[in-house]
């Protein structure tokens, strides 16, 4: 896969994941089966978070990423989507979960595979446009 493309579709995500999250955080958490209690700041701050991530994703689309270009990016990414992959998995293999939270995890799964190939096998001269 495209490093480009992989950074843009993850930034995406992360930044509709981190609106819905920073705008409605009980509707979120609602249809991820975890409904929140109170004013539901945790989950704002975990937007803030998600929007940021984003933000960096979207910075970093341009620049070669993969093997020892850009790791710290590539393996931020990969331990960000492969640990919240086994979270929502985990939760999902309890049962009657929201399809919402299922497809969530599966989208986790995923990136983190792709970033997992981008950090740990990738090339970065095979995947990115590098400016000269």
């Amino acid at each position: 896969m495209n490093a480009r493309i992989l950074m843009v579709g993850s930034s995406v995500i992360l930044a509709i994941g981190g609106l819905a999250a920073l705008f409605a955080p009980h509707e979120l958490g609602a249809a991820l089966d975890a409904p929140v209690s109170g004013s539901g700041i945790a989950v704002q701050l975990l937007g803030t978070v998600y929007i940021a991530f984003a933000v960096t994703n979207w910075i970093g689309k341009d620049k070669p990423i993969g093997g020892i270009y850009s790791r710290p990016l590539s393996v931020g990414n990969f331990a960000h989507f492969a640990i919240g992959a086994l979270v929502l998995l985990n939760r999902a293999m309890e049962g009657d979960v929201s399809t919402v939270l299922i497809a969530t995890g599966a989208i986790y799964a995923a990136l983190a595979a792709a970033f997992a190939r981008l950090a740990f096998a990738g090339s970065a001269i095979l995947g990115a446009r590098v400016d000269r």
